[in-house]
Parts: C-alpha cells; sequence; structure tokens
C-alpha cells in the first residue's frame, strides 16, 4: 500500500490518479498510524512552507514521516512536500522544516524572469543510477509550479537539476528518499514512468 499523504493542502486527487495508473494500490492517509503502515509514502504538496509544518505539526504527522524515512521504505516527497524535508524556507522565516538535510529554500530573484517558474522546463540527471529515473531520458521535459527552490548544503544529494536563472536542486536522491521540485503527476508520461517506478519501489520489486 502507497500512503498519500493528506494535511489539508496539495494536488491529492491528481496524485491519487497517477499513482493508480501505473498499479498502486493508493491510500490517503491523515494518521500516523496510517502512515507507519505504508509500503511507501508520498508527500504531495501546493502552497506555503509554513502552512504546510503547521498541518502536519497540527495533526502529529511530522514525527511520524521521520519515523517511516527511517525504517528505509519509500518516501517521495512532491513539490512544497520537497521544500519541507529541508531545515528553513525563506517564505517563512522562523519556521523549521523536517530538517532531514541541510539547506533552505530560497524565492527565485525575478532577473527578468516570471516568478512563479511555471510551466515545462528540461531535467539535467546527475545521478543516473537512481531507481526512480530507469527510463526516464536526460534532458526530459517535466511539470513546475513553484516560486522557491531548493538550495542543499551538501551537493551529493542532487540527483537533477534544472536552469531558470540559475541552475537549481530539481530532484533529490538519498537512500530511500526521493523527492522532485517538478509534479510527476502533470508530466505526462516522463512523471507517470517515474511514478511507476516508484510503486514498484514500494512493491520491493527492482
Amino acid at each position: 500500500m502507497i500512503a498519500l499523504v493528506d494535511y489539508g493542502m496539495g494536488n491529492l486527487r491528481s496524485v491519487e490518479k497517477a499513482l493508480a495508473r501505473v498499479g498502486a494500490d493508493v491510500r490517503i492517509v491523515n494518521d500516523r498510524k496510517s502512515v507507519l503502515a505504508a509500503d511507501a509514502l508520498v508527500l504531495p504538496g501546493v502552497g506555503a512552507f509554513g502552512d504546510c509544518m503547521a498541518n502536519l505539526e497540527k495533526i502529529g504527522l511530522v514525527e511520524a514521516i521521520r519515523e517511516f524515512i527511517a525504517t528505509k521504505r519509500p518516501f517521495l516527497g512532491i513539490c512544497l512536500g520537497f521544500q519541507a524535508l529541508f531545515e528553513s524556507s525563506e517564505e517563512a522565516p522562523g519556521v523549521k522544516g523536517f530538517a532531514l538535510f541541510p539547506g533552505t529554500v530560497p524565492r527565485f530573484a525575478a532577473n527578468g524572469l516570471k516568478v512563479p517558474h511555471m510551466g515545462w522546463n528540461q531535467l539535467c540527471i546527475r545521478q543516473g543510477e537512481c531507481p526512480l529515473l530507469k527510463g526516464v531520458a536526460d534532458g526530459s521535459y517535466v511539470y513546475f509550479v513553484h516560486s522557491y527552490y531548493c538550495q542543499p548544503k551538501n551537493t551529493s544529494v542532487v540527483c537533477g537539476t534544472t536552469d531558470y536563472g540559475i541552475e537549481f536542486c530539481s530532484m533529490l536522491w538519498v537512500e530511500n528518499v526521493f523527492a522532485t521540485q517538478f509534479h510527476p503527476e502533470k508530466s505526462q508520461a516522463v512523471g507517470l514512468k517515474m511514478l511507476e517506478n516508484f510503486v514498484r519501489l514500494g512493491k520491493g520489486q527492482p
């Protein structure tokens, strides 16, 4: 079972439908017991960093998600669910993220470009051995909607980058933790392939 975390924010239905389309037994959950019972866990998100952390804390899922990740079962953070893995965000000064990875989440400087960064852009693969990228070509186009981007202190966690005025980390991979700044559920065949790979990992398949 793949658990999709509902904390009152995020495009749950489109993620749920995309996961089901690639063969997942997916359930929307919002309690600790269900999170810890999952074979794999997805933390989606569209919205504000501060609200995200406050809502997760309110329903007691911050520690539950940390516990789940510590079990080494597959975890996928999407967009805001990626940003929440870091220490803090410029969007919500003083609010702590999960701090699973050292780094911050700054806002794009406009520099003549539109903010938010919205639409299709290329994924430059930095770790081709990442199991989520099996069957995905370097330079594939994926779909973004965001004004803030992740800036890891340790560049070894960077699995993919994208250029939008600057080169930023658009995908992370460390052991069982995968995270994308783009939306796989909106990225058509490329995104569905990544989700299919994630579902296979959740089933214990190579």
